[in-house]
């Protein structure tokens, strides 16, 4: 299929679409694979999933703006609801496909703006603390930490790896 007749197609579409761009080397692509096909079952007469080959839909691909792989799309009457670069956890591809449904993108369950910007403003503090006394390295990296605090729930790689960590520790506690 080309370029015109995907997006064609996607806007006739008469029910809401989740496009999955992976690549048969990807192994993030592979790793969610079990789970959209899941999700794909569960939503199966409410959401179409269209999987399109990132090396072979170049050109369809750069049209969406794709920067990585995995990336998922959520598509409503045509139109872009929200989308997520990289694997993540059932809960986070299936508000996805809810966003698809309704029209509207997730709701954010980060940090309000006010927040990020008291830890990062306190994280510049104790930089600039650490700096001055000596350098105190305990000081800086503090900063790090508070710094890390502010912007966690936007990082790939934390969100990759918390449900591991997650499911590290409650199975530390069970023993």
């Amino acid at each position: 299929m080309d370029e015109r007749e995907f997006f064609e197609r996607l806007r006739a579409n008469p029910r809401p679409v989740v496009v999955d761009v992976w690549a048969s080397w990807c192994r993030p692509c592979r790793a969610i694979e079990p789970l959209m096909r899941r999700l794909q079952e569960e939503y199966a007469s409410r959401v179409d999933v269209w999987k399109l080959d990132a090396d072979a839909q170049t050109d369809i691909v750069r049209r969406l703006g794709v920067r990585g792989i995995p990336t998922l799309i959520a598509f409503n009457a045509g139109q872009e609801v929200t989308r997520r670069t990289g694997a993540g956890p059932q809960g986070v591809l299936q508000s996805l496909f809810e966003a698809a449904l309704s029209g509207n993108p997730p709701s954010a369950a980060g940090l309000a703006p006010a927040d990020r910007l008291i830890r990062m403003a306190a994280a510049v503090g104790l930089l600039i603390l650490g700096g001055l006394s000596g350098p105190s390295w305990l000081l800086i990296a503090l900063a790090g930490v508070v710094a890390f605090t502010a912007v966690y729930d936007r990082c790939p790689l934390w969100q990759a790896i918390s449900p591991r960590l997650k499911h590290l520790l409650s199975s530390l506690k069970a023993r």
